[in-house]
């Protein structure tokens, strides 16, 4: 065989890899950047003021309201023996957000039907934990709400 088969052959077989390279890499990078999270932008929040006032949670209809809190969201809700209570919205089996149900009495998860209740306590279908609870002031002058993360 004479030596510029040989080196063509061995071009070949060089383009042929690296090109065999380049298309697993572009099929592989995609799924990379998927799989893995993102970057925190936001930096963790410990206490917010909701942006709307008590007077307005008890007009609700359902006397709950959904809010931002940091990059989740989360539940306030005025109980049927008139206590303001607040509560992390993600239900801890599958990050769904949940709902007061006042007619039932309940949180109400409706992706698996799981339920919590007023205390935030899980007390049927898949949810393994309890919600997170959040400590509610309310500023008796204004009416401002703020929830602060932790039970205090």
């Amino acid at each position: 065989m004479s030596e510029t088969i040989k080196n063509r052959r061995g071009f070949l077989a060089w383009l042929f890899r690296g090109s065999a390279v380049a298309f697993l890499g572009s099929v592989f990078y995609p799924i990379f950047k998927y799989v893995l999270p993102p970057e925190t932008i936001e930096a963790n929040v410990s206490q917010i003021k909701l942006p709307f006032k008590i007077d307005e949670l008890r007009e609700a209809e359902q006397a709950s309201r959904i809010f931002k809190f940091g990059q989740n969201l989360g539940i306030i809700l005025i109980s049927p023996d008139n206590e303001i209570r607040a509560y992390s919205a993600l239900c801890t089996h599958l990050d769904c957000t949940v709902q007061y149900r006042k007619d039932m009495g309940i949180i109400w998860c409706a992706c698996h039907n799981g339920k919590y209740d007023l205390e935030g306590r899980n007390i049927s279908g898949p949810p393994p934990r309890p919600l997170e609870m959040y400590a509610v002031h309310v500023d008796e002058v204004t009416g401002e709400i703020y929830i602060t993360r932790g039970t205090g």
